[in-house]
């Protein structure tokens, strides 16, 4: 089965995206990109790659000013700490702007949805979603 190993967010000003990210997540950075298609930066939590890219042709129909996905979700284990550091750069409750009920689950911290940086939502869990690994612990363990 294939694995999410890449999401790509729009962003207007990658430079205050990677400021966001990395300081919010504390998402590492692979490397620069600069050429015909883009300018960013892509990231990474150690399992997946992020590119926070500025494109320079409207490759979606959305037009030029358009910024982001829909959202993404990160597992974190000290989710209360990732939320004082996204609420710190400027991130805000998505769930109480949309009203959303509470999830059930006890993998969510609460409030579990946010927005951060040009509005971009994802999710804070405690623990990874369903069907999918931990991440691997020094060693290659799973945790």
């Amino acid at each position: 089965m294939a694995k999410i190993g890449h999401l790509a967010i729009a962003t207007q000003d990658p430079d205050k995206a990677l400021e966001f990210y990395t300081t919010a997540f504390e998402f590492r950075v692979l490397k620069a990109l600069d050429n015909e298609r883009a300018r960013g930066y892509f990231l990474t939590d150690g399992h997946i790659n992020i590119a926070l890219l500025k494109f320079k042709t409207d490759q979606l129909g959305k037009g030029m000013d358009y910024v982001g996905l829909h959202h993404f979700g990160v597992y974190t284990d000290d989710t209360d700490a990732c939320a004082d550091r996204v609420e710190a750069q400027g991130g805000v409750p998505y769930v109480d702007e949309m009203e959303l009920q509470p999830v059930i689950e006890a993998n969510y911290r609460r409030p579990d949805k946010f927005r951060g940086y040009e509005g971009i939502v994802f999710d804070i869990a405690e623990r990874p979603w369903p069907a999918t690994a931990a991440p691997a612990a020094p060693g290659g363990a799973q945790t």
